[in-house]
């Protein structure tokens, strides 16, 4: 079985990351959405609620499992028997840190392989930062993420 791991914070979930794991889904058996629990970021959404925001919008997707994890990457992979890294890029921006990462990951782990994936052109300006940046705003951002999100990003900013 071929499984990758598509890691990231999710802080929310974007179009452009269901993008991302679509595609990913119709290519590897299994797919592990992972958020990344960072200390050093200060998220507008806990863990468990991105988690419950993820498994919503992927449930349609019978290869697709969420997950979080704390650590390192690759022994995050050595867990779930996954070989494959599977990461969106939007920009050149991204390709140089992202292939930073992926030369880091296949020192600590070389059976690891990092799998770049552009992102679709109609989503290459987005990311969670300027979504959180637009609702705070109580802008619409419908045209960016999944309905739930939506609402879990009204619900988060109407306090």
């Amino acid at each position: 079985m071929r499984i990758a791991v598509c890691p990231g914070s999710f802080d929310p979930v974007t179009y452009g990351h269901l993008d991302i794991v679509r595609r990913g889904a119709n290519i590897f058996d299994k797919v592990i959405v992972a958020v990344l629990t960072n200390s050093k970021k200060q998220p507008l959404f806990t863990v468990e609620e991105r988690l419950a925001l993820l498994k919503e919008v992927t449930a349609e997707l019978d290869n697709v499992e969420v997950d979080a994890f704390a650590g390192l990457l690759v022994d995050y992979m050595r867990q779930k028997q996954a070989k494959v890294l599977i990461k969106g890029l939007r920009a050149v921006s991204d390709f140089e840190y992202e292939m930073q990462m992926a030369a880091v990951n296949q020192k600590l782990d070389p059976e690891v392989e990092t799998f770049f994936m552009m992102t679709n052109p109609r989503y290459s300006y987005l990311s969670s930062s300027i979504v959180k940046e637009i609702a705070r705003y109580a802008a619409p951002v419908s045209d960016l993420v999944p309905p739930p999100v939506e609402q879990a990003l009204k619900a988060k900013f109407a306090r």
